[in-house]
């Protein structure tokens, strides 16, 4: 009797991890079989980028840099170089608690070199109330679309992973036919170039951030910066940053996404692409009817 139960124990047991094994695996992506960022090189910070604003507010400990933000300022950097494609990422980790009305980002931008009709692809994640997940939004503007008269190309995602526990690593790839985003390897969106109109053509600088939006970042402004929880910081390493400069010839060639030195994403890419948008997209630009759609032709089939 005693072995008969101690049988049905292990068989409990088993069945308990088979079970435990496939609800893991049904939330988290299935392998997108190709790894990009291990392609690319890390970048040393001091290297490749410079302080943009705050200086007092970035720290840089044992090849990580940390930047924050309080009542006084918030901080920025920026690339050396301006890129006409390559590709461009970080490990980063947030700050959990309470980060309502704060943005932590990793952008492309050439808002400096073309003030008021600028070119833009994002990276930014939106602080939170406690208990509620970051906000990951991507976003692409074109052409100063981002500057007053605003036609945003919003997709946006809650992770498959508490991003406050430890890094990850967040990219975008642009090349003159897509610009592809990825967490951790896994694609979760690709935007592609349907015209010149609704494409970024003009060479941009690479960009980090922690500022405050408390008009506009938590739930469309309801929740705001609170500095009693200061300071909010964001810790940033393993910088890639490579491609086609603004100075490169003619014969540069951006990099690929995928095994394919064509470029594009592979089958296997797609597959774990559609699962992070049926399981963690919140946000599809695309499928808010309330949008005027003939703004953004990209959207029609």
């Amino acid at each position: 009797m005693k072995m008969g139960n101690s049988l049905i124990s292990l068989l409990s047991i088993f069945h308990l991890l088979v079970f435990w094994g496939s609800s893991v695996n049904a939330y988290w992506p299935p392998s997108p079989g190709y790894w990009p960022s291990s392609k690319v090189s890390s970048l040393n910070f001091y290297k490749g980028f410079r302080n943009l604003w705050g200086p007092q507010h970035q720290r840089m400990d044992q090849n990580a840099l940390t930047i924050w933000l309080d009542r006084t300022s918030g901080s920025g950097f920026k690339s050396v170089k301006p890129f006409r494609s390559g590709y461009f990422g970080a490990n980063i980790k947030l700050q959990p608690g309470y980060t309502a009305g704060v943005i932590t980002s990793l952008y492309l931008s050439n808002n400096e070199a073309h003030p008021g009709f600028h070119d833009e692809v994002d990276i930014e994640f939106l602080g939170t109330t406690f208990g509620k997940p970051y906000t990951l939004q991507t976003n692409v503007y074109i052409r100063g679309s981002g500057d007053g008269k605003i036609i945003g190309r919003e997709m946006k995602f809650h992770l498959w992973f508490d991003p406050t526990k430890e890094f990850h690593h967040y990219a975008i790839l642009w090349s003159p036919r897509e610009i592809i985003f990825f967490v951790d390897d896994i694609p979760i969106r690709r935007y592609p170039k349907k015209s010149a109109y609704t494409f970024p053509l003009r060479p941009m600088w690479l960009y980090g951030s922690i500022w405050d939006a408390s008009t506009w970042a938590t739930e469309n402004g309801k929740y705001k910066a609170d500095y009693k929880y200061q300071p909010f910081t964001a810790k940033y390493t393993n910088f890639k940053a490579i491609g086609c400069t603004a100075y490169s010839s003619s014969r540069c060639r951006p990099i690929s996404a995928s095994p394919y030195r064509s470029g594009g994403l592979s089958r296997q890419q797609y597959q774990a692409m559609r699962w992070v948008q049926a399981h963690s997209m919140v946000y599809n630009y695309c499928k808010d009817y309330k949008r005027d759609h003939s703004l953004t032709p990209e959207c029609r089939r």
